[in-house]
């Protein structure tokens, strides 16, 4: 679960504004040592042009390179706007009581030792939270470096920083839990020309956090893009509720979220405890609120440079100018892995590209036009001005080989002729193939300033590409919340088999014919009724997983075969476990053969309630081929993630085989999520194996598991 210190969230109002652009600062442990974290926080302001009241506090010092110095913060006006703590951590607790007697809006911490510092460390900081909560405090922090706030030309920060005039494209803000990742990608972004608005490290987020800040920036009008790197979120729900304001207003949200590679939680009972581990549920749950994920530092910056400078995110299909056969071949490749799609062009159905381009000069796309653009440099601008009127694209990359300056004289003129002239309604991206070729600055500048991104490697543009087609192609309507209360009267821990499918059956979920027996005769009389061949299944809370103890004996073919496997169930369980007590035996009929699905549900505390697909029966555990459902998805949602299994193909006829009910696993889905969100003490669910039959013929699970929390 998220562990969140806060005793309240930070208020997103003039508390926090307060924060991010104050207009008069106290640096409490000043300094003009060189290095020092409180000289350097006095350079920045000063280096900067801030123009509020700077306020250094030094009880051995009177003054600091010419300005005053107070002895301590009780000596500080009352309704200073923000402080900023350059002391050690031993300082740290009085200071921020000294601060919320003084009134300070609020404050910065830079130093450690905190919740990631032990018990201590962790009752201080929660400490800090009431203290914040108390006095209508924001504070940043602790463990972090700060912020910069562009827009105001404000660097809260010791990291050395000097401003450059805003870049070019719409604003960028920056939300990241390390101060270190916060400033790189700052210095990256700046590079490249970007417009940043604001810059913030929540550290530790004692009392303000990664949602407080996130909401500002949805407010902020000059904000149109936020990169986030996050390690863990704390208000989860209130992220998610973040995300989806910000795609209502037309924002976009970039994550980094470092970890994914940590266990996932181990459940006792259940497959869906393990396999929804906590980075695939976050990334399913935040996905579908909109946010766009990058796997690297430099693809967090690639995504949000298209998403802030071009004049729309690519969509469908992208066109790709080159100069290469060879380049071709290699982007063929690449778009086929990032399921980026190229549509096919050729001389019958591309005439404006036809009329482009010499007769010799084939067409296709990737385009390949050779050297022919150093003979006929205007070849550039009419393939421009031809793909971008095609409407089968919603994205232009033109892959050019740069080489020297003499041969990028010749090309860029009109490339930079189409920027100016056309007006762009989809992304032009400029990818130069050989890194560390020479492009002039002037003329990186103007294709930046024009809208088009320019980069140093095709395939950067091609991944981030596929990143932003897959937000643009994502079905984001929304099922009306429909919860099923079922009774869990007496149901606490591990629910075995039997009353699993007692509970669940009634809500929709289908199972085989059958019956619960507690004697040899009553397993007869069960088998003699629903009709022989049958299965029997040993029953107990404390026999999760009943194969492992050959609690489960198939195909008996009348009532002496169900009576002798009566015996050796009973055995078979004594032997793997003599503690175990048996509450009886399941009897169901043998049904016909299918393909096997497992279908689970998990309740998150922090997330909320999933349900997990995926190809199931031994093999679930082994092959992970799964997929996950968030409760908004429609039906028509829930047969498109069905799609994007790896085996997605055995649903739909493969061979020869008959296609399968689809339509019928995505109803149960439905049904599972709807009784998962009306009965909040359900854990998990477990449905594994489900077997599939042809359209038409429905589904059955097999066997069900459940785990209760009967507070809920």
């Amino acid at each position: 679960m998220a562990t969140d210190t806060r005793s309240a969230p930070a208020a997103v109002s003039a508390e926090l504004n307060r924060l991010l652009s104050p207009r008069s600062v106290a640096i409490v442990g000043a300094s003009e040592k060189p290095g020092a974290l409180g000289a350097s926080v006095l350079a920045n302001l000063e280096r900067n042009g801030f123009s509020g009241d700077i306020h250094l506090i030094n009880p051995k010092r009177a003054e600091i390179g010419g300005r005053p110095c107070l002895p301590s913060i009780d000596a500080l006006p009352v309704g200073v706007d923000a402080a900023v703590l350059a002391i050690p951590r031993a300082g740290v607790m009085d200071a921020i009581r000294a601060l919320a007697a003084r009134g300070c809006g609020a404050a910065v911490v830079f130093s450690a030792g905190f919740a990631e510092g032990g018990e201590q460390g962790l009752a201080d900081q929660r400490e800090i939270g009431r203290i914040a909560a108390e006095a209508g405090m924001v504070i940043e922090g602790p463990n972090c470096l700060g912020l910069v706030n562009h827009a105001a030309r404000i660097p809260l920060t010791f990291v050395e920083t000097l401003l450059p005039a805003p870049g070019a494209g719409a604003g960028v803000g920056i939300v990241s839990q390390s101060g270190a990742m916060a400033a790189v990608l700052g210095t990256m972004l700046m590079g490249r020309t970007m417009h940043l608005t604001l810059s913030v490290s929540t550290g530790n987020e004692a009392a303000s956090g990664v949602e407080d800040y996130v909401e500002h920036l949805i407010a902020d009008p000059a904000t149109q893009v936020i990169a986030l790197i996050v390690e863990q979120f704390r208000q989860p729900q209130r992220f998610l509720a973040a995300a989806r304001a910000a795609r209502v207003a037309g924002k976009r949200i970039v994550l980094l979220h470092p970890g994914k590679s940590s266990a996932a939680r181990e459940s006792a009972a259940t497959h869906t405890g393990a396999m929804a581990g906590d980075y695939a549920l976050m990334r399913a749950m935040v996905e579908r609120a909109g946010v766009v994920f990058a796997e690297t530092l430099e693809e967090l910056g690639d995504i949000a440079e298209i998403a802030s400078r071009c004049p729309a995110l690519p969509a469908g299909g992208t066109a790709v100018l080159g100069e290469s056969g060879a380049f071709k071949a290699l982007t063929l490749d690449l778009c086929e892995e990032l399921s980026v799609p190229l549509p096919a062009l050729d001389d019958g159905n591309a005439p404006l590209v036809r009329a482009a381009m010499p007769d010799f000069v084939a067409v296709s796309n990737p385009l390949d036009i050779t050297a022919q653009g150093l003979v006929e440099p205007d070849i550039y601008y009419r393939l421009i001005k031809a793909l971008h009127e095609d409407d089968r694209f919603g994205c232009i990359v033109a892959g050019i080989i740069q080489t020297d300056d003499k041969t990028t004289a010749i090309k860029l003129p009109p490339i930079l002729r189409a920027v100016s002239e056309l007006t762009l309604t989809k992304p032009l991206i400029y990818a130069g193939l050989d890194e560390g070729a020479s492009i002039s600055a002037a003329d990186s500048d103007a294709l930046r300033a024009a809208g088009v991104p320019v980069f140093p490697s095709s395939e950067r543009v091609f991944r981030a590409i596929a990143r932003l087609n897959a937000l643009t192609a994502r079905d984001v309507a929304e099922r009306p919340e429909h919860a099923r209360a079922i009774d869990l009267s007496g149901a606490h821990g591990v629910v075995p088999e039997y009353r699993a499918k007692q509970l669940l059956a009634p809500v929709g979920i289908p199972f085989p014919q059958g019956g619960m027996a507690r004697s040899a005769d009553e397993a007869v009389a069960v088998a003699d009724r629903i009709g022989y061949p049958v299965a029997i299944k040993a029953q107990s809370a404390a026999l999760s997983h009943k194969s492992d103890a050959g609690g489960v004996i198939l195909n008996l073919a009348n009532a002496d075969a169900v009576r002798a496997a009566w015996d050796s169930l009973y055995a078979n369980v004594a032997a793997y476990d003599a503690g175990i007590v048996l509450d009886g035996a399941l009897i169901e009929g043998m049904g016909k053969r299918g393909l096997e699905l497992i279908i689970g549900a998990k309740r998150d505390a922090d997330w909320g309630p999933v349900v997990l697909v995926g190809f199931g029966g031994v093999t679930a555990e082994i092959l992970k081929d799964v997929r996950l459902i968030t409760p908004d998805m429609t039906q028509a949602a829930i047969i498109a993630e069905l799609g994007r299994l790896k085996s997605a193909a055995l649903l739909h006829g493969y061979r020869g085989s008959p296609a399968l009910d689809v339509a019928a696993v995505a109803q149960m889905v439905v049904a599972l999520m709807d009784v998962l969100i009306g009965t909040p003490a359900i854990r998990e669910v477990d449905l594994n194996p489900v077997i599939v039959h042809p359209q038409g013929e429905g589904v059955v699970a097999l066997d069900a598991l459940m785990l209760v929390d009967p507070h809920g």
